[in-house]
């Protein structure tokens, strides 16, 4: 459990004067973290539904608070992320060809039944959901630190309400980053197997996150009007932002895969919590929504 109240933030974002190159004269990285849009607005919504699943499972009443809370983040990144979708149509780069099959893999392949008809047990399908959404939030922790530190999109210059929108981001992964691990360790079971599971997860996630996440940049990059097939993803100038600056380096996302297999392991570990609250206090889109919801309860 946290020690630390988890609740939504119901902020909103103003896109019209956002660039298409929103870090400006960098596509490559641009595009590498636009990738978060075209994977979030699925991936949360499954986040959801998967501890709505095991939501009756949670005996712990401090735990179950923090899953409400965990669901309510995530419900409302899915929907901020979808409107980066929207912002990206509008100037005409189309991502449906890439989200359909996102869709298909949270939607279909890990739905609420093991898909093609697998003889797996409902209780055990549910553990093995629990445990991909405690690896996949390991990344997101480690993302989310990573954006809350990396003065390189500062100093190139980046879009002041993009930023916003990652670092407020950001700083909820952070703030909720063990909340997923607490909820796979309660309903998942005890000792080896538990374990055997947990590492099961990770070695799933992390391949097919890496897959999925080059495979959009591609993507984005290919269809990028802008750039008009001038470019190809490669990871020359993938490394060339990674020196920059302006994306996370390949060791602090690999060293996070030996760290989550200890077995002693725990994801408070993870990045700075005083941090994230600091920047969450700072947020113009947070201090927004924290106004709001002051004058409505006055009224």
């Amino acid at each position: 459990m946290t020690g630390h109240a988890i609740a939504p933030r119901r902020v909103s974002f103003d896109w019209a004067g956002t660039e298409l190159h929103w870090i400006p004269d960098e596509p490559t990285a641009t595009h590498v973290i636009n990738v978060l849009h075209l994977l979030l607005p699925a991936g949360e919504r499954w986040f959801v539904r998967v501890f709505k699943e095991g939501l009756p499972l949670v005996t712990d009443p401090e735990l179950r608070k923090d899953v409400k809370g965990f669901m309510g983040q995530e419900a409302t990144h899915s929907i901020q992320h979808a409107y980066v979708l929207d912002h990206l149509a509008e100037q005409r780069l189309p991502t449906e060809a890439y989200t359909r099959y996102v869709d298909f893999l949270f939607e279909k392949l890990l739905g609420e039944r093991p898909p093609f008809g697998l003889p797996v047990p409902t209780g055990e399908w549910l553990r093995f959901r629990l445990s991909l959404v405690a690896a996949i939030e390991q990344f997101t922790a480690v993302l989310g630190d990573w954006v809350l530190g990396a003065e390189g999109l500062d100093r190139a210059g980046a879009d002041p309400v993009m930023l916003d929108l990652l670092r407020w981001h950001g700083a909820e992964e952070v703030e909720h980053r063990a909340v997923a691990f607490d909820m796979y360790q309660h309903c998942g079971g005890s000792g080896l197997p538990r374990y055997a599971r947990r590492l099961e997860g990770m070695a799933v996630v992390a391949p097919v996150l890496a897959w999925l996440w080059i495979w959009g940049a591609a993507y984005l990059i290919r269809q990028d009007p802008r750039l008009a097939g001038r470019l190809r993803y490669s990871l020359r100038e993938h490394n060339r932002a990674v020196a920059k600056g302006l994306l996370p380096t390949w060791r602090e996302l690999g060293t996070a895969i030996p760290r989550y297999f200890r077995r002693s392991y725990h994801p408070s570990q993870e990045g700075s919590l005083r941090r994230a609250v600091e920047y969450l206090a700072a947020s113009p889109a947070a201090r927004a929504a924290a106004g709001a919801v002051g004058r409505a309860a006055m009224s």
